[in-house]
């Protein structure tokens, strides 16, 4: 069955093939919870010492049977229909797949040497944020010339900007919008780590809100990040309060990462206390919704586009041969130049296609990748799914189980690599093995 599931998968675009694959999966799970208990029956007749009692057996056929209804009967008609009607949907008789770990490490800190193609992008956004460029006065508290990079609704209070010393009533707000994967968040880190904004502001604080917008989460993790104590009041009220001593007397920028919330009283209760601040502070918040970006905004929004078609092969090619050069595999060109375009300019596709092209550098692996079927996904113009879908499908079958458990965690989950291990084993995902 697993191995049907496998090759379904493959053909999961298809309407009639997703569903059957859905309810089959049911059937699957439903017979691996039998089994466990039958498992539990065993090992409690182990443990008591009392291999020759009948009793186990008994409640394990009881708790099978319903009256008339048996849950095993039941399971096998169910899998058997299911499996049958699958297997006339012309499934793939093999599946390709790679058994080969990339396990790179990952810190909060920015881990890209190089950024492709984003310099522009870079210096319009630093400009935005108002640090002074070469020709201008440094963070020194001079008057300064005013950029015009404000919207017409800012415009009043981008006038109040030019020193150093007074407050303004209300944060400039500038949202980055672009589609997941295009590279928002290395863009902002790279800003946020850029010696002339970490001159310019007094105090720089991240936050990684993601689909947990709390007010009262954000203003606790701000109130640790500016004053490096851990509030143990969980009284809102207090906490704002709190917040607003710690900023009140420095220029500050706040980061709001990966913001989804379209809720506009959240998003007021959590500005409440980004009054009266210090002029030239700011808030730079990254979000795929143009409805967040419109929510938040005091500025134009930054549209962030993929990468242009240049900048994005050498980018492509560095991820699949490590370098920026391919002179030694020509052939694969042409396959990958028809790749290419699949991928809407987006980084994380690159990343993610690149490494599995670059699993083996063969021409038939290469062209039955360029031919999925799985490009057929439905999506939108700048969707990069089916090439996420496609590095998803050349796992082996017990690391796709493994990944898919981790879908019960919520969004942006801290894992510790020893607890989850321990919980696919108890799962019965992997084998335990002893050192």
């Amino acid at each position: 069955m697993y191995n049907l599931i496998d090759r379904a998968e493959w053909r999961i675009h298809h309407d009639s093939v997703a569903d059957l694959l859905s309810r089959l999966k049911d059937a699957v799970y439903d017979a691996e919870d039998i089994l466990d208990e039958f498992r539990w029956y065993e090992t409690k007749l182990s443990v008591e010492g009392n291999a020759i009692s009948v009793e186990p057996v008994i409640d394990f056929f009881h708790s099978v049977t319903q009256g008339s209804f048996n849950k095993v009967t039941d399971i096998q008609k169910r899998l058997n229909h299911l499996s049958g009607q699958l297997e006339k949907m012309g499934l793939l008789q093999a599946v390709p797949w790679f058994d080969k770990s990339f396990r790179p490490e990952t810190t909060s800190f920015p881990t890209e040497a190089k950024i492709f193609g984003r310099d522009e992008e870079k210096d319009k956004l630093i400009r935005l944020l108002g640090v002074p460029t070469n020709n201008s006065a440094g963070p020194s508290g001079h008057k300064r010339k005013r950029s015009g990079v404000c919207s017409s609704a800012s415009n009043q209070i981008c006038a109040t900007i030019d020193t150093n010393e007074a407050t303004v009533t209300s944060v400039l707000v500038l949202p980055i919008v672009g589609i997941g994967g295009v590279g928002k968040n290395t863009l902002a880190q790279d800003i946020c780590n850029h010696s002339k904004v970490k001159r310019r502001f007094h105090l720089i604080i991240w936050i990684c809100v993601s689909d947990d917008f709390d007010a009262k989460r954000l203003t606790k993790e701000a109130i640790e990040q500016s004053s490096g104590e851990v509030p143990k009041n969980n009284n809102l009220n207090f906490l704002q309060g709190a917040l607003v001593n710690s900023l009140n007397t420095r220029r500050f920028l706040i980061v709001l990462d990966d913001m989804w919330d379209e809720n506009e009283m959240d998003w007021k209760r959590f500005c409440a206390p980004f009054r009266n601040v210090l002029k030239q502070s700011m808030m730079l918040v990254t979000t795929r919704s143009p409805k967040v970006a419109d929510i938040v905004r005091t500025m134009d929004p930054f549209p962030l586009e993929g990468l242009n078609e240049d900048v994005f092969w050498e980018f492509f090619k560095l991820c699949v041969f490590g370098s920026d050069t391919s002179n030694n595999y020509l052939e694969l060109e042409p396959i990958g130049e028809k790749i290419l375009p699949k991928l809407k300019g987006s980084p994380l596709a690159a990343k993610t296609l690149g490494r599995l092209l670059g699993m083996s550098l063969d021409l038939a692996h290469w062209d039955r990748i360029l031919k999925s079927q799985l490009w057929e996904l439905r999506q939108e113009e700048t969707d990069i799914l089916p090439a996420l879908w496609l590095s998803y499908m050349y796992l082996p079958f017990y690391l796709k189980r493994c990944f898919s458990f981790c879908a019960v965690y919520p969004k942006d989950y801290n894992f510790r690599k020893k607890d989850l291990a321990e919980i696919w084993v108890a799962e019965g995902l992997v084998e335990h093995q002893y050192w």
